[in-house]
């Protein structure tokens, strides 16, 4: 007697969903050790390597942490390849805000950085360090303080600039999490 091939679309094939089976979905698990998250973020095992290590979004962002694209570059140098890389990338940029676009681990992007560079403070740093360096750079460079200042005015409009760009990617990520 054949075996019963029972299916729930009684017979109608339409019905079916796309790649619709019965067998389990294979997942590949991160690497990292004692993590049961699913790996599915590739990083070489070493450079030039075609073997690779498959991490969770997590570990892939602590693996990758360290990594500098530009190292061994002058500053010019390193300008001038971004600029190279970057000029047929559009696409990436325009797929940004949906998180998977970014640059780097995911965390902060490239402005967020230069924000935090002119505030004086680490990628680590959480809103309220933000506010605090924003409150103390601006009161040194107030205009009110120092009126007609031109160099004074440029610097307190780049903190302004800066807080903003921290204010505005916080309030993306309250809004997501």
């Amino acid at each position: 007697m054949p075996a019963s091939r029972r299916s729930n679309d009684w017979g109608f094939p339409r019905w079916r969903g796309y790649e619709h089976g019965r067998e389990a979905a294979t997942v590949r698990l991160c690497d990292r050790h004692g993590c049961d998250a699913r790996g599915d973020c590739p990083a070489p095992k070493s450079p030039n390597s075609p073997d690779r290590w498959y991490f969770c979004e997590k570990h892939a962002a602590e693996y990758n942490a360290g990594w500098d694209y530009f190292e061994g570059l002058s500053k010019e140098e390193a300008a001038a390849r971004e600029a190279e890389e970057t000029r047929d990338a559009s696409g990436f940029k325009e797929a940004a805000h949906y998180g998977w676009g970014g640059s780097g681990d995911g965390s902060r992007s490239r402005d967020e950085m230069r924000a935090l560079d002119l505030l004086g403070l680490d990628a680590s740093a959480d809103f309220e360090a933000v506010k605090k360096s924003y409150r103390t750079r601006a009161k040194e460079v107030h205009p009110d303080l120092k009126p007609g200042d031109a160099e004074a005015a440029k610097a307190f409009q780049a903190l302004q600039l800066a807080y903003e760009v921290l204010k505005a990617a916080e309030e993306r990520r309250e809004w997501k999490g």
